[in-house]
Order: C-alpha cells, then structure tokens, then sequence
C-alpha cells in the first residue's frame, strides 16, 4: 500500500508539536495554574467502527462523501477537567462543510497523562 499523499514527516510532525507547546500549551498552562493533557488514543478498531458507522449513516442520508472534523474541546465535571477532542461527522470534505448533526459525533479517547510529547 502507498503512503498516503496527505503524511508528513516525523520531523514536521515534532516541529508543529512542539510549537504547539511553546504557544498554545504555556498559555493554557499559565492560564489553567497547571498543566493540561494535550495527546489522545484511540484505537485502530475504534477508528474503523466510527469510520464504518459514519459512511453507512452519511450513506442513508445520500452523503456520499462525508469528512470528519475534530474540535478540542474540555470536561467540566467531577471526573476531570481536562482537554479532549471531539470527532464531528460532516456532509462533506472542504472546510465550510456542513456539521452532520444526524449522526454522533465520538470522543471518550484514552488521554495521555501526563502528557506524552511527540
């Protein structure tokens, strides 16, 4: 199987990381008073019965090439306060691609704590 066109290299995948950290993350951190998990896990076969349950849905609606669109987002309850990521279905793949409400969205990753860094 070829790689596909859209990888990028071990060493831009640390560099755009790593900026993240020194941006984003000290913000969060200095905001925050502490630091917050910033990598999440999701196994290969959840992946592939997310993909599989958004084509089949998209499917009956007559979407015929939906994207998925991931948005940080945050806990707010007793169990935690930290970051995590949502996966959102979408009607298509550009960016201004509608969200596909009819369809759930996935989170519930495993969150490196503490952070992994790439």
């Amino acid at each position: 199987m070829p790689k596909p066109t859209k990888c990028i290299s071990v060493t831009e995948a640390k560099e755009l990381c790593n900026n993240w950290m020194s941006s984003r993350g000290a913000s969060l951190t200095s905001s925050r008073g502490s630091q917050d998990t910033s990598d999440f896990t999701f196994s290969l076969s959840e992946m592939e019965e997310f993909l599989a349950y958004v084509r089949e849905e998209s499917t009956k609606q007559g979407v015929s090439d939906p994207g998925i669109r991931i948005y940080f987002a945050a806990y707010n309850n007793s169990k935690s306060d930290k970051a995590t990521v949502i996966l959102a279905p979408t009607k298509g793949v550009d960016q201004n691609s509608d969200i596909n409400y009819d369809v759930d969205p996935m989170n519930r990753s495993t969150q490196g704590w503490p952070p992994n860094i790439y």
